[in-house]
């Protein structure tokens, strides 16, 4: 049982929506009452989930974004204000994953993660602030992760930038708090999505076996899913959350405690 219509009335926009912890992110806030932009890059993904959204009785629209570029995030907000009104929340979800040790990764590659990583997250907040001014005041989750502040082997380019996100949501909670927005981070652990399957597939090992060796990292000796995640952005995003700003909510079934 959830929030009951928590967002009711609000305006999201979520990035990286197509599938994985956007999609749930999305399903969640449009369920709880938030009219939901599906900020995607991939066009059959990013219209699945509005269509799924919409045929639950949900309110979402997709368009095609891509968070590196201005013009494009522009387009989106512009969207969304004419569709469903002046935006409340953000949800910084989109994200490159690349890996490997400093000596594999290439210029490209360190473009591209911070491009869509800590950039990309960058321009969404920028395009939407005047919007949230207007109506004094919104909430921003950043989606960053585990990897924002411990060491994995052979993570460099994916934790440095999750590294960066954790710093940009501080900086950013403290411009942004005279405008009464504000803005915090969920840190999900393992979570079972494409990108994890992608991950193992490159690893080249059993899907099965792979998902429960990574569960033994945790606690709870299991992967987490999107919707978990999806609970924790929720919390963030309503009002429930009204003096939190700044923080960093971590998902991981324990396995960080230490």
């Amino acid at each position: 049982m959830g929030l009951i219509n928590s967002l009711d009335g609000k305006t999201a926009i979520i990035t990286g929506s197509g599938n994985g912890i956007g999609r749930a992110i999305a399903i969640r806030f449009a369920a709880e009452g938030a009219k939901v932009t599906i900020a995607e890059i991939e066009e059959d993904a990013g219209q699945e989930t509005a269509d799924l959204i919409n045929q639950a009785g949900g309110t979402a629209l997709f368009t095609r974004t891509d968070t590196t570029d201005s013009e494009s995030v522009k387009s989106a907000v512009s969207t969304t204000i004419s569709a469903h009104g002046e935006v409340d929340l953000l949800v910084n979800n989109a994200a490159a994953f690349v890996f490997g040790t400093v000596e594999e990764v290439t210029p490209d590659d360190w473009a591209k993660v911070f491009g869509v990583n800590v950039i990309g997250y960058a321009n969404c907040v920028r395009e939407v602030l005047p919007s949230m001014r207007k109506q004094n005041g919104g909430a921003i989750v950043n989606i960053a992760s585990v990897s924002s502040f411990i060491a994995q082997p052979a993570f460099i380019p994916y934790n440095s930038s999750k590294g960066a996100v954790a710093q940009l949501t501080r900086c950013l909670a403290m411009d942004l708090a005279s405008d009464n927005i504000r803005v915090n981070a969920v840190c999900p652990g393992t979570i079972h999505t494409r990108a994890t399957d992608l991950h193992i597939d490159s690893l080249d090992i059993d899907p099965e076996e792979a998902l429960e060796d990574f569960g033994k990292g945790s606690l709870m000796k299991r992967v987490g899913q999107p919707e978990e995640i999806a609970s924790g952005a929720l919390f963030l995003a309503s009002d429930e959350a009204s003096f939190m700003t700044g923080a960093q909510i971590v998902i991981d079934g324990g396995a960080t405690i230490d």
